[in-house]
């Protein structure tokens, strides 16, 4: 086996990768938490900002993964991210300019493109830098760049709101420069690492297959699809909750002062669900060492504790008693997504992992981002029909909610086939190293 990169330059790259994994979610949250500001300024309705958080920008994100993902597994990684970083930064700057639900609705597409390269590529270069009894720690403190991103969105927008007032288009501005000038920083400090360096000697030729054969080497493995159904179940809930959480607050009690929000839960998604991701994951490792069946056991257990908290949340009576429910829901559902980037890496075959990847991401967007909160926007147009504005939502979201079943569901069928194919994924790659 080759050896690994030093330990500090290493650690050095999973973090620049985790704070370019948050850039991702800050310019993605920040739709969902200046939602009451955005909806009132383009005389917007619940379907069309249910639709601007997630099916406008998730249906580009996941039909461009694809392709760039191919390229990923060709080309510089390295390069791939920096520009798609830059990308995603400047539709971000370009969203404050938006006048109307089409041209905002063209900018989120954008994001949505650009966004496409980032995992994919992010992802294929940290398995090139950590054996796979490492990876899930790895990706584990990868996956933190989810709850820090939102986190820093939450912190942005309280120190760039003003005083009293909300002036979301300066905000969406400052952002997207400030990911333009990261974007020159990667190109400049990140290495290209070498391909199979974890796995095998000689790593300089590995031979790539055509697109077809990737994806039905990959749809062939029941365990990557069902944890790739899984955490799409399981998202599509919490994208949800995310794009009308603040919107709610406001509803529920309009005095509470909105600053203190954010600031709020700019905290408890840094904390709690960051602290998640990160003991889920060191879990996660020292358990499957034991039995590999802890990467779909330990989501299905922390998935089956989320729902009665999510569902609560919504019904609580105070502002302070629902950011309390939050608390105890993120740290549940950080604690699942160290295990399902593990195994969407592990399972794959070495020359496919950007493309393992975007297949995963594609099934978790489409369903979880572009369903999650479309679904959950046009739900409480239709209670509003019958309902005052609070319980609409209460009804809506706990409707929703019931999407963590099927979740729970994916994840024990993981465990079910993931012994197999674990033994038969570290078959395939000796194959690919026998084959040179």
């Amino acid at each position: 086996m080759s050896q690994a990169p030093n330990k500090n330059y290493r650690t050095f790259a999973l973090l620049l990768l985790t704070v370019i994994y948050g850039f991702n979610f800050i310019d993605r949250q920040i739709v969902g938490i200046l939602a009451p500001f955005i909806q009132a300024d383009l005389d917007l309705t619940n379907t069309q900002l249910g639709m601007l958080i997630g099916l406008a920008f998730a249906t580009f994100y996941t039909i461009v993964a694809i392709p760039i993902a191919w390229l990923a597994d060709r080309y510089s990684r390295v390069n791939i991210l920096a520009i798609a970083l830059a990308t995603w930064s400047a539709f971000t700057a370009l969203t404050g300019l938006a006048n109307n639900f089409l041209q905002i609705g063209l900018a989120r597409m954008g994001v949505g493109i650009g966004e496409a390269g980032g995992s994919p590529s992010s992802h294929s270069i940290i398995s090139d830098m950590y054996a796979k009894e490492e990876r899930a720690g790895a990706l584990g403190v990868y996956s933190m760049g989810i709850p820090i991103g939102i986190m820093a969105a939450y912190f942005a927008t309280a120190s760039l709101m003003g005083e009293g007032e909300v002036d979301w288009r300066r905000i969406f501005i400052i952002l997207g420069i400030t990911g333009v000038v990261l974007a020159g920083i990667v190109k400049l400090v990140l290495k290209e690492p070498k391909r199979g360096a974890m796995e095998f000697d000689d790593h300089a030729s590995i031979k790539q297959p055509p697109f077809k054969d990737s994806l039905k080497q990959l749809l062939k493995i029941p365990a990557w699809w069902y944890m790739a159904f899984g955490i799409a179940f399981g998202s599509f809930v919490s994208y949800a909750f995310s794009a009308f959480q603040t919107k709610y607050v406001v509803m529920l009690d309009p005095s509470f002062d909105f600053k203190t929000l954010v600031i709020a839960l700019g905290i408890i998604n840094g904390t709690t669900y960051a602290g998640g991701a990160f003991i889920g994951a060191r879990i996660t490792d020292a358990w499957g060492n034991k039995n590999i069946r802890a990467y779909g056991w330990l989501p299905a257990i922390t998935i089956g504790i989320s729902l009665p908290l999510a569902i609560g949340s919504f019904w609580v009576p105070t502002v302070w008693l629902h950011l309390a429910a939050t608390t105890a829901l993120l740290l549940f559902l950080g604690a699942y997504l160290g295990p399902c980037f593990a195994i969407a890496q592990t399972l794959a075959p070495i020359n496919m992992r950007a493309m393992s990847t975007a297949l995963f991401f594609f099934i978790l967007n489409m369903i979880a981002l572009g369903g999650g909160p479309t679904f959950a926007g046009w739900l409480i147009d239709v209670f509003k029909g019958s309902e005052p504005d609070l319980e609409a939502i209460r009804y809506a979201m706990s409707v929703t909610s019931a999407f963590f079943i099927p979740s729970i569901i994916s994840f024990l069928l993981v465990s079910k086939y993931l012994p197999k194919d674990w033994a038969d994924a570290e078959q395939r790659n000796k194959d690919l190293a026998n084959a040179k």
